[in-house]
């Protein structure tokens, strides 16, 4: 009798528990992301309505498209404002590797981060670059980053923190591989945040890229950059280019967006 009551009451636990679940699992509404990209990035975008993006120019900027079940190469070469959102980013350390083609944060709107970032083909990205010190009490060499969003004074701060963990950690973070490319990204033709400048990748000796093993049946995940320095960077706004299933280990960009709807 006193075991049935036991099962009894553990039922009455679960079955109250399962609309919590339910309701932290249920992904962000349209107003929610929006409002993430307006609170990331207040200094270019005033608000929004049910389909665009208003920026503090005055001008508006669709936010949708007409497309509707775009497949996974069509997410990442036409890519809408709020597709940018469709996956969620996994804050904290992970405990598995990421699923088959859970890439959060590769959708990305290249006109979105052109309007903010400027465009480096016609040297607009050039005129915001600032230089920071990447690891003063480390490795001390000078960096050029994009001053947009306060991109420059965040990873000095992120520069600061890892400065502090012992050796045998930071020395993933350094020398690293650069911040600003003009470039597409390999697989997608659509500009890389490296183009912006709000990107960094850290040191090729502790690095794992899934394009390496581009000719192979299935991507084998693979990664070596300390969980302290991921922690660091995610604090900061950034994300890691590891929690993708096309991992690239030794990248990091400026994402705030995708962090503030994951509660980082």
């Amino acid at each position: 009798m006193l075991a049935s009551k036991r099962l009894l009451a553990l039922a009455v636990v679960i079955v109250a528990a399962a609309p919590a679940m339910s309701e932290e699992l249920k992904p962000a509404s349209t107003d929610d992301q929006l409002d993430a990209l307006a609170k990331a990035y207040p200094d270019f975008i005033k608000g929004h309505d049910q389909t665009s993006i208003v920026w503090r120019d005055g001008s508006k900027m669709s936010a949708v498209d007409q497309a509707q079940d775009k497949s996974f190469d069509q997410l990442l070469k036409h890519a809408s404002i709020v597709d940018q959102f469709n996956q969620s980013y996994p804050t904290g350390r992970q405990s598995e590797p990421p699923a088959v083609n859970s890439d959060p944060g590769r959708f990305r709107n290249e006109e979105f981060f052109t309007k903010m970032y400027g465009d480096c083909k016609k040297g607009e990205v050039d005129r915001n670059l600032v230089t920071i010190t990447w690891l003063p009490k480390t490795w001390g060499k000078q960096v050029r980053v994009t001053k947009v969003n306060n991109v420059a004074a965040r990873l000095a701060a992120v520069s600061d923190e890892i400065d502090r963990l012992p050796p045998e950690i930071k020395k993933a973070a350094y020398p690293i591989a650069g911040v600003l490319s003009c470039r597409p990204v390999a697989d997608t033709g659509k500009m890389s945040m490296h183009s912006y400048g709000a990107a960094i990748d850290l040191n090729l000796a502790f690095s794992d890229y899934w394009f390496w093993q581009k000719h192979v049946s299935k991507i084998a995940y693979r990664n070596r950059m300390p969980a302290e320095i991921v922690d660091i960077f995610e604090r900061h706004g950034f994300i890691w280019g590891g929690k993708w299933y096309h991992f690239d280990t030794m990248h990091f960009e400026y994402r705030p967006e995708l962090l503030g709807l994951t509660g980082g």
